[in-house]
């Protein structure tokens, strides 16, 4: 790296490349220094079949990691809900940015909301969490198991016209569905938020831990650049971290991966930081919703909540609930 330029990495897709801009204009703004982009193709980008299947949490983000402990770039960015809970030595997460949307979206056709869908339609999710509480609340629901980035997605879904899409795995029909379930903060991100029908209540569905949060990775000596790491505290947005590391400390006591049917969102609201958490049967035949608060606004804090939540979820059966 020079000392006017520093690299950072990202996946290829079109989402993946937006919010990486989004963080380059930021910490240039910042930090005064100019950004160049590497492109790392991830496990997850180029394997087929259900996301559930691939090998549990960190197929889209193993690949950028090994390319920032062998120096191809300074940073990552990556999407939080998409890293394990585990934090690899050598590496640390140096930024969360305001969190964006955190709320599940639903893409529907003739612009139905999700109580107004026919009896019996087919709505698509990859993710068993959205695939859970879908038909929590709706049985009668068909879901199909869909892949693809979001341009794909967004062209399974009748009377849909073709969508721009960057590559990638997923593409098995055109106009199936009577609608998908995506995250609302990626499609606003991508200027697509327009075939969003209904923003999901988080009453009726749970974000995973981590949605509409980005992370941004370097390596634990920092990213060689002392204004780039500068600009990352900067970046930091202290509400985001407080509630992602509650989220994520409860997933990781439940010993729960992204595909797990499992969702939490945390707030700050006043002086306290507020928890809340679903555990799911895969079926939607049983859910478990349960919530905890804390007073003390510090990271060791947030975590000893998201711990204690899990716990009380662990004593009265969640693991069982949910196959964990």
């Amino acid at each position: 790296m020079s000392a006017s330029r520093f690299t950072i990495g990202t996946r290829g897709s079109a989402l993946a490349t937006t919010q990486t801009g989004h963080v380059a204009v930021e910490l240039n703004r910042l930090s005064g220094v100019e950004t160049d982009t590497v492109l790392v193709k991830t496990e997850g980008d180029v394997t087929t079949g259900p996301l559930s299947q691939l090998g549990g949490t960190g197929v889209f983000a193993a690949a950028l990691r090994q390319a920032l402990y062998e120096g191809t770039c300074d940073l990552a960015v990556h999407s939080l809900k998409d890293l394990p809970t585990t934090q690899p030595a050598g590496l640390l997460i140096a930024a969360t940015p305001k969190r964006a949307d955190v709320r599940d979206a639903l893409c529907a056709r003739d612009g139905l909301f999700l109580a107004e869908l026919p009896e019996g339609a087919t709505v698509g999710t990859g993710s068993p969490r959205r695939s859970a509480q879908l038909l929590a609340f709706r049985p009668d629901l068909r879901i199909v198991d869909i892949r693809g980035n979001v341009g794909t997605r967004l062209g399974r879904v009748k009377g849909s016209p073709v969508q721009k899409d960057d590559g990638g795995v997923g593409r098995t029909a055109q106009g199936d569905l009577d609608a998908v379930v995506l995250a609302a903060a990626g499609l606003e991100r991508l200027g697509l938020d327009a075939h969003i029908t209904e923003y999901l209540d988080p009453d009726i569905m749970l974000p995973a831990p981590g949605q509409g949060s980005l992370a941004v990775e370097v390596r634990t000596g920092g990213s060689g650049h002392a204004a780039v790491d500068a600009a990352l505290v900067q970046l930091d947005d202290i509400d985001t971290r407080l509630a992602v590391t509650a989220e994520r400390a409860l997933l990781a006591r439940l010993e729960a991966g992204c595909a797990a049917p499992i969702g939490a969102l945390a707030t700050v609201r006043g002086d306290e930081l507020v928890l809340d958490s679903v555990a799911c049967k895969v079926d939607g035949s049983d859910t478990m919703r349960r919530s905890a608060r804390t007073s003390t606004l510090t990271l060791d804090g947030a975590a000893a909540l998201g711990v204690a939540l899990a716990e009380q979820l662990l004593r009265e059966g969640a693991a069982e609930l949910a196959g964990l």
